[in-house]
């Protein structure tokens, strides 16, 4: 089947649904439409447990978090105009078509990612900085950022699907090194960050994505595969635990510690597998799986989107977070006529050709994320409102005029309803207001109320 058909796809098990009951009734549960009639009611019979990372109807809510590189050109970017009554600017025109269904937020600052007395490394801090808020260690060797807000919020809900969160990008990734002005390539290359050490890898090759989300093999054979790895897995852990224990009786104090430490493991991996096991049979969508990391960047970029989309239908995730380049990266796009570098572009000290080139690979980005909310917008969720009404979609970056390396003033696009408890269709100036503090508002909407702060927040932003 054809990677354009992604959208069209709607794979079973969705929670807001009784799994008992649609097993039960239903019998199969790979490859089924949405079902309206399965919803739980949206209030009364919800826990309160049931009702984070939900919709008032009782439909996941997912939250995702776009990256792009370099910042923008900031006169092509801005819309003109009020905030119900405004046109895009050139370089977002893409996204004139869901005008409705999206707010550009003007105002929101990243102060942690200018040098101060660490001097430069912009591009090391933009992406750092991003999803984490803090102020980074300038060290090749000695990592420190913070936990990212996808993060935050996995921790939270992660316990709802198979998957607490899933990290994409459209980059090769480098997890150790100097890069930017003596930075890690860690703080470049990565979005997410479980802690201050420790960054979440993100999966580049789409045919990886895919396995990782339904299992090896084709449409028919992928469950069957599944089913025989966990009868694998289980009873090497019984016949290692078998033996383990057997030893017990012949161990010194020390020794026992360690197999102690050892069985610790073992029970751990146990408890994931059952974990896994909980949520019934892995979806096998009728697609074929992706080969891998194709030569087009457009069509890596889609297939990156579209295992975002298949993650969100099938409710194998609610988090995720998608790095489109690492911020500084030099790529060219001869496809739309532009041979040279990216990042060498965006220095473009005010030379008209260079400024307009970088708003053509801005424009380049823009039409990609319209056509993945094209999608979005086209798959009906359980409830009967589109993926995209039932979302809240980051779409930005951490340096926001590249030339100057500024990170105030970010370009930023918030996508989704949220299940309708965000106004959409706006043009908000929030005036310098921390970008943390939209990551605070996002967090309520998931039911994470209890998020105080987060890295510089100072609160949230009301006017959503």
């Amino acid at each position: 089947m054809s990677r354009n058909r992604v959208a069209q796809q709607v794979v079973s098990q969705p929670s807001g649904l009784s799994r008992r009951h649609f097993l039960r009734g239903l019998g199969v549960a790979v490859a089924l439409p949405a079902l309206e009639s399965l919803v739980r009611p949206a209030f009364g019979a919800q826990t309160a447990a049931s009702t984070l990372a939900t919709t008032a109807t009782g439909a996941p809510l997912r939250t995702a978090f776009v990256y792009f590189p370099n910042g923008a050109i900031p006169a092509a970017w801005w819309p003109t105009g009020e905030e119900t009554s405004f046109t895009l600017g050139k370089t977002m025109a893409p996204l004139a078509s869901f005008q409705d269904k999206i707010n550009v937020l003007r105002g929101l600052d990243h102060n942690n990612a200018f040098g101060g007395k660490d001097g430069g490394g912009d591009h090391a801090r933009a992406n750092g900085v991003f999803l984490t808020g803090v102020r980074l260690k300038k060290s090749a060797t000695d990592i420190q950022a913070g936990i990212s807000i996808d993060q935050v919020l996995a921790r939270e809900i992660g316990q709802l699907t198979r998957f607490p969160s899933l990290e994409l990008s459209c980059d090769y990734n480098r997890k150790s090194g100097a890069c930017d002005s003596g930075y890690s390539c860690a703080y470049q290359y990565n979005l997410s960050w479980s802690g201050p050490k420790t960054p979440m890898t993100p999966e580049a090759n789409p045919r990886l994505v895919f396995e990782r989300l339904f299992g090896t093999g084709s449409h028919g054979e992928r469950a069957e595969n599944f089913k025989r790895r966990q009868a694998e897995q289980r009873s090497v852990l019984d016949y290692v635990m078998e033996d383990a224990r057997g030893m017990e009786k012949r161990l010194g104090a020390s020794d026992t510690r360690k197999l102690d430490q050892y069985l610790t493991g073992i029970r751990d991996i146990e408890s994931r597998i059952e974990r896994a096991e909980q949520f019934g049979k892995t979806a096998d969508p009728d697609l074929d799986t992706p080969a891998g990391i194709p030569a087009s960047y457009e069509e890596h970029v889609q297939l990156m989107y579209d295992m975002m989309i298949l993650a969100f239908q099938t409710d194998s995730t609610r988090i995720a977070t998608m790095l489109l380049a690492h911020d500084g990266s030099n790529r060219s796009f001869a496809d739309i006529g532009v041979s040279e570098g990216h990042h060498d572009l965006s220095h473009h000290q005010n030379r008209q050709a260079w400024i307009e080139k970088v708003a053509a690979i801005d424009l380049w980005y823009a039409k990609q994320f319209s056509k993945f909310l094209a999608k979005l917008e086209s798959v009906k969720d359980v409830d009967g409102n589109s993926l995209l009404h039932n979302s809240q979609i980051v779409y930005g970056g951490g340096n926001a005029d590249g030339n100057r390396h500024t990170h105030t003033n970010l370009p930023i696009v918030l996508a989704g309803a949220a299940g309708g408890t965000t106004k959409t269709g706006r043009f908000v100036n929030f005036r310098s207001k921390p970008a943390t503090n939209l990551f605070l508002s996002m967090a309520d909407r998931l039911g994470v109320t209890k998020l105080d702060r987060f890295g510089d927040s100072t609160g949230r932003l009301s006017q959503l």
